[in-house]
């Protein structure tokens, strides 16, 4: 009750941006669970997601891809362990992991 309304007023809105910050973390930088406790482990998965999200956000805007940030960050994750360009996984329509099957295998029924 000794404050100023002003002082109260600029606490709310520094509170609103924190709100804010830790929002955009769990919806956009895909950041589910904090590995390390100490802060700089905490700032360092934070600046490394920040990092990723505009990497892929560069990437999108450079290749004008019609796909979702979301939708591109699902498909870059299922490339981890493939060796399919990103370019040509990125501009297929419905990715799939389209490798040959090749049938080296005898059949067990001839049907």
């Amino acid at each position: 009750m000794m404050l100023p309304a002003k002082t109260i007023a600029d606490l709310y809105k520094s509170r609103w941006r924190v709100e804010l910050f830790f929002k955009l973390i769990k919806q956009h930088l895909r950041i589910k669970v904090f590995y390390g406790t100490s802060e700089n482990a905490v700032k360092s998965q934070i600046w490394i997601a920040i990092c990723v999200y505009l990497i892929i956000t560069i990437l999108k805007k450079e290749l004008n891809l019609p796909q979702s940030l979301h939708q591109i960050l699902q498909i870059l994750s299922l490339l981890q362990f493939e060796k399919t360009p990103i370019f040509q996984a990125l501009n297929q329509k419905n990715y799939k992991n389209n490798k040959t099957i090749i049938h080296k295998q005898l059949t067990l029924f001839d049907l």
